[in-house]
């Protein structure tokens, strides 16, 4: 995983797009991330982490790299998407490509923007949203079933195995429950891997609200969170027209605005955090007097997997890592104090990586 996608999908007119324009702007102008714009509809920005900012000082590094997330803005959903109603199938295809699935929800009234139904009922939409999705991957799953029955006749133990996953699969898609509900295990998703099912993918719902409901949430935001609660899933509550201003300021204006709006960071912030945390991502850290840098990875990630983010070679001649917790690095001052307190590790291939490791490998080229 080079960065984490993320694909933002929603109705029209619930603030998709106003929020992919925030996005954008903050990938210009606020992060030390080089922005670029991959395509008209893709943005990348950089995660948030005070960290480096720290190691920057204190090794006076030339360079300072985040991790970044890669938002894709996934234009034309509407009611009808899986059979090609608003280009449905191009951006429906665009969704396969992604990590995880931010859905925009409106839950602000303003009669000055009209919404697709006329009336605001976030339920209806996530539920309109999902049908769509459920539909089109009930297209796959059919044809899937009919190149499998093939191979029944021959009495192959993986086609049964395929086809049992796949019919409750159907059947889940059948109730308009998203595949991602059955909680299959790596084993059964492994099986279907190539299917790439728009359902199996992880989903945050973004509750857009009016600015003065941001610390008060109303009762639509009350009813996503409801719902969110029975899937398991995460909801993150900003207010797109916000975020748009937020983006417009400098570090330290953004931070004043945000204080006088009663919040400690922008939804965009907690946005990226969340979407972490549903894939379930976490950083390390490299640090040197060329370049401080934040890398991604799985929770649960071997040294020298987290090694082979950085260089196939390192990988493959992994020979240990030295590993310091970045609390008692930057509590001591420099990697020799800590060092001299028996404070930096040497972990080997099997070392389960932490959340925040100052890490330097040793490798044989």
């Amino acid at each position: 995983m080079s960065s984490l996608e993320v694909g933002i999908v929603g109705l029209p007119n619930v603030g998709k797009s106003t929020l992919f324009n925030a996005i954008t702007k903050a990938g210009a102008e606020a992060a030390n991330y080089p922005f670029c714009t991959i395509e008209p509809n893709v943005g990348v920005v950089a995660v948030p982490d005070p960290r480096l900012e720290v190691l920057t000082k204190l090794y006076n590094s030339k360079k300072t790299t985040p991790a970044s997330v890669r938002f894709v803005d996934i234009a034309g959903l509407v009611k009808g998407a899986s059979k090609g109603e608003g280009l449905g199938n191009k951006f429906l295809e665009h969704i396969r490509q992604v990590d995880a699935i931010a859905h925009v929800v409106r839950c602000f009234e303003d009669e000055n923007i009209t919404h697709v139904a006329d009336t605001i009922d976030p339920l209806r939409d996530i539920d309109t949203i999902q049908t769509e999705l459920c539909l089109a991957d009930l297209d796959i799953v059919e044809k899937r079933l009919a190149k499998v029955a093939k191979l029944l006749k021959s009495g192959s133990k993986e086609a049964k195995l395929e086809n049992e996953i796949l019919e409750r699969v159907k059947n889940a898609l059948d109730n308009a429950k998203p595949a991602r509900s059955l909680n299959l295990s790596d084993d059964e998703l492994f099986i279907i891997r190539d299917a790439n099912l728009l359902t199996l993918k992880p989903t945050l719902y973004i509750a857009n609200v009016a600015e003065d409901e941001l610390t008060e949430e109303n009762s639509h935001v009350q009813k996503v969170r409801k719902l969110a609660a029975q899937e398991g899933a995460q909801v993150v509550v900003i207010c797109a027209k916000v975020e748009s201003e937020i983006a417009e300021l400098d570090a330290d204006e953004a931070k004043e605005f945000l204080a006088d709006l009663g919040l400690d960071s922008s939804g965009l912030d907690r946005l990226i955090h969340a979407a972490f945390d549903l894939l379930g991502l976490m950083t390390f850290l490299t640090a040197g007097p060329d370049e401080c840098r934040a890398w991604t990875i799985k929770k649960g990630t071997a040294a020298v997997k987290a090694a082979g983010k950085i260089h196939s070679d390192i990988e493959r001649g992994f020979i240990r890592a030295e590993i310091v917790n970045y609390d008692d690095l930057i509590k001591l001052g420099s990697i020799n104090a800590a060092r001299d307190k028996g404070l930096v590790r040497l972990e080997g291939k099997d070392y389960i990586m932490q959340d925040g490791d100052v890490t330097y490998f040793r490798f044989n080229v």
